[in-house]
């Protein structure tokens, strides 16, 4: 059986000698993988935290050999569980002179369950005195040398189990990242808010400007897209009476790869009727708080050496305003599109002829403002050419009820009060069928059966989406989106450019 797994000769010396070894054992009636089930009683961490009520105590525990010191009749090694690594006393006339050999045998790799007594050696370590020791699963792979790990960063991207293995640190993001989102949900069921789920496949994916993957239904001979937001679908239980709703869900918009972008990841959108973007704003610092402080303890962040403190009131500023502290343009002041024009050529800020004078706003915001919005910010007041499906402003209808949240100078979250006017909906509409109409990829559909709701009325509505990933990068001071991602988008190894 073995020796049909892999053809010898594509092995490596260590691989053919790990075959021969599963062989042996197969010949022998003793094939790991036939075994189906172990009893765990503890973790490493329960031993080491628990250990006054567990010294001298039975305990049974399985995990990844990471080490052996083989010292005659008795050995020590460690296992690597879910929660770090335990020392394991290995005595021949404990676990029989059979079991004995078959341990000096195992390899790094291996998966093996342990059944003990736990003690402290001489030199204080808490360890688990093995009375028997079994052969779990087969490592037929070696794992990478302990000292420098899994260290190439690629790799580590496309191969995560061993980089979960290799790299504690690894596996620490992750459990953070889900206790991350357990937090949320948590918050949320206790505002009240009802999790809802809604579809992927969409013939017409709106709700954000982003360019979406296409695909074909074979079964309605029909083309569908990938969802590239939650937003739509949402609003439409709001107009049902789900007067809080949320969903946390994957998104795909077909752009590039970079430190903080993935064509899939994890998107949170919220809505509640009766409230507006200050009441958003207000929702989004205390969701803030608490999951800061449920899952590092602490309402301060330190990433890349640079602290943000969410336990002081957010800042709150206009884009208008934004703009002309960081910029000196006061755009107040510019009442025409050729004005604006005419500042952005001064400040050397490239426009495409399509953009009016909102756009040009938004392009002065990027360039001066983003990278400045440290501290927790939330940035108001947006210029209705760039949102289309945000009420406007009742005082100034050239600007709408919306915010960005920033930190660190990300946007983290993009809310507003949410249009619930048809007829000026489907205006909007019109005018991104324009945009779209001019070359830009990334404009909003007309969607019929979005707009036969907004018909129906929906109540006053305020409205958020928050980036996930990005959030999880933040609390656990990671460097890139990738490593947040479990399994991030990869550039396929039989391309041509990757291999060269």
């Amino acid at each position: 059986m073995a020796d049909q797994i892999s053809n010898a000769q594509d092995l490596s010396e260590q691989e053919q000698i790990r075959r021969e070894k599963l062989k042996a054992l197969q010949e022998a009636g003793k094939d790991p993988y036939r075994i189906t089930r172990f009893e765990v009683t503890h973790h490493s961490e329960e031993i080491r935290n628990g250990f006054d009520a567990l010294e001298g105590r039975e305990v049974s525990l399985a995990g990844r050999l990471m080490s052996k010191r083989i010292m005659g009749k008795a050995s020590f090694c460690h296992v690597q569980d879910l929660q770090g690594m335990m020392q394991v006393y290995v005595a021949r006339d404990a676990v029989g002179e059979e079991t004995y050999a078959e341990f000096k045998k195992d390899d790094i790799g291996d998966l093996v369950g342990i059944r003990g007594t736990v003690f402290k050696t001489k030199t204080g370590e808490i360890t688990v005195h093995a009375v028997s020791f079994t052969l779990l699963s087969k490592s037929l792979k070696p794992l990478p040398e302990k000292f420098h790990g899994l260290t190439n960063v690629d790799l580590r991207y496309r191969q995560r189990y061993v980089d979960l293995i290799m790299n504690p640190e690894s596996k620490d993001t992750f459990i953070k990242r889900s206790r991350i989102l357990s937090a949320i949900r948590r918050y949320l069921d206790g505002q009240g808010f009802m999790e809802v789920e809604t579809p992927m496949l969409v013939a017409n994916a709106g709700g954000a400007a982003a360019r979406p993957f296409e695909t074909h239904f074979n079964a309605l001979d029909e083309d569908f897209k990938l969802r590239i937001s939650l937003e739509l679908y949402l609003k439409r239980l709001i107009v049902g009476g789900l007067e809080r709703v949320y969903e946390i869900g994957r998104v795909f918009r077909n752009e590039g790869l970079d430190t903080r972008h993935n064509p899939e990841f994890t998107l949170m959108e919220l809505y509640q009727a009766y409230t507006d973007y200050h009441g958003m704003m207000d929702l989004t610092e205390n969701m803030y708080r608490y999951v800061a402080q449920e899952v590092l303890g602490t309402t301060t962040i330190v990433y890349n050496g640079v602290t943000m403190d969410l336990g002081k009131p957010f800042a709150r500023i206009t884009m208008k305003d934004a703009v002309k502290q960081y910029s000196g343009v006061d755009f107040d002041q510019i009442h025409t599109i050729e004005e604006a024009r005419a500042a952005a050529k001064e400040h050397h800020i490239e426009y495409e002829e399509r953009h009016k004078k909102g756009d040009i706003l938004n392009l002065f915001f990027e360039t001066y403002v983003e990278e400045h919005l440290i501290q927790p910010t939330f940035v108001m007041d947006h210029p209705v050419e760039i949102s289309p499906l945000t009420k406007r402003k009742p005082e100034d209808p050239d600007y709408v009820e919306r915010f960005e949240f920033f930190m660190n100078g990300w946007e983290m979250a993009n809310a507003y009060s949410e249009l619930n006017d048809p007829i000026d909906q489907r205006a909007r509409f019109a005018a991104q069928e324009e945009q779209f109409a001019q070359g830009d990829e990334e404009a909003n559909h007309t969607d019929e059966d979005f707009l036969n709701a907004l018909e129906i009325g929906m109540p006053p509505t305020g409205g958020i989406g928050y980036g996930i990933d990005r959030m999880c990068m933040l609390l656990t001071d990671s460097a890139a989106i990738r490593d947040v991602l479990l399994f991030p988008t990869m550039k396929s190894l039989d391309r041509k450019d990757d291999a060269q």
